[in-house]
């Protein structure tokens, strides 16, 4: 599974408005459901499962990166949405610094292993430095884009 499987192209958002975390979920949630990958109609749900989960534990690993995640029925394949926010807002993350860029995966209730995969997956290419920094100066779609690109051809 590479990330380009997962994060959808129009759910890149180059630069988020909102400034706290439950709002960044919002806003991630709402390009997922504006790309026709989230049920018109199920985002608010789901922004609610997400945040109901980042309440439990956070999902800011460190590093100036969060992954809020969640299994929901809406979906039928493992699905993502990537946004930057240069002047970073708070997670909660482990590291207690602030987070800068946040990847919202969405995964099938009934396909736990598409998960587990979406999920290693994302780590390991956020375990990077070069990665992180790369996407974090990368200002536009495109430039995110290709960077998810040039990840994927990387050898492993």
């Amino acid at each position: 599974m590479k990330l380009a499987d997962i994060i959808v192209p129009q759910a890149v958002v180059p630069e988020l408005s909102a400034t706290d975390r439950n709002g960044v979920i919002r806003e991630l949630v709402a390009a997922l459901e504006s790309a026709g990958r989230v049920a018109t109609g199920e985002g608010a749900d789901v922004a609610k499962e997400v945040i109901k989960r980042e309440n439990q534990a956070t999902t800011g690993f460190g590093k100036g990166v969060a992954i809020p995640h969640v299994k929901h029925a809406c979906v039928t394949n493992v699905v993502a949405a990537l946004g930057r926010t240069p002047a970073g807002v708070d997670f909660s993350a482990l590291d207690r610094a602030p987070v800068y860029t946040v990847i919202l995966l969405i995964s099938p209730t009934d396909k736990p292993d598409q998960h587990l995969q979406a999920m290693e997956n994302i780590f390991r290419h956020l375990q990077h430095d070069n990665f992180r920094k790369f996407l974090r100066q990368a200002s536009t779609r495109e430039e995110i884009l290709d960077l998810l690109r040039e990840a994927d051809e990387m050898p492993r």
